[in-house]
């Protein structure tokens, strides 16, 4: 089975710019104002210090918000992850043909929601668990199902040991061919395991965690 981050518990707190880490436009001398080049394209410590803080500000209106944000200590680092896998995983889906439309998402959304007990409930659970905030909900549903429909193509069954290898060295294959600098102040991307640094493996199943918390 996929590994799963562990879900977390919250409570509300005012130490939201605290707990947010200062990421400042400096960066090194190969990184001016970059947290990350992936296929030569730019993810700006701007861009990634906004995603921050919108996870933050989510947790922070959340009625144990205090707690959420102790528990993500390293949302910089992990958010960050997110970007970058993204633009691999999204790389990998385009030269295997797997496109995701406005109306699938919808419908696995609507479905979600509806087993959940509504869109704030889904917000919140996956809040909760995976650190995404609300305006991310339809971007992370597409990546699920990006991911899900690479494995089918590829024939990689998820449920198997198998399977998540195949899926791993194909998305491996991308990210070796894209090209991945990260800033050195955010750790080190590991090509081998689609991962930046000691970070979780985003193999996330966003639907079968929501689910289980319906």
């Amino acid at each position: 089975m996929l590994r799963r981050r562990t879900v977390l518990s919250v409570s509300v707190s005012a130490a939201l710019l605290a707990a947010t880490p200062l990421l400042t436009a400096c960066g090194s001398d190969a990184h001016p104002g970059a947290a990350a080049i992936v296929g030569g394209e730019r993810i700006t410590v701007a861009q990634l210090q906004a995603k921050v803080k919108d996870v933050r500000r989510a947790q922070s209106e959340s009625p144990q918000g205090g707690q959420l944000i102790s528990n993500t200590g390293q949302l910089s680092l992990v958010t960050l992850n997110g970007m970058i896998f993204r633009r691999v995983l999204e790389r990998s889906a385009d030269r295997a043909g797997v496109t995701v439309s406005r109306a699938d998402v919808q419908k696995w959304r609507t479905t979600a929601e509806r087993e959940l007990g509504g869109p704030e409930r889904l917000k919140a659970v996956w809040l909760q668990q995976q650190s995404v905030a609300p305006d991310e909900v339809d971007a992370t549903v597409r990546n699920q199902l990006l991911l899900d429909g690479l494995a089918k193509k590829i024939g990689a069954d998820r449920a198997s040991a198998e399977g998540q290898r195949r899926l791993v060295d194909n998305l491996a294959r991308t990210s070796r061919a894209m090209g991945v600098d990260v800033n050195p102040r955010f750790g080190r991307w590991n090509d081998r395991r689609v991962i930046l640094g000691e970070t979780k493996d985003p193999w996330i199943s966003h639907a079968s965690g929501a689910r289980q918390q319906a």
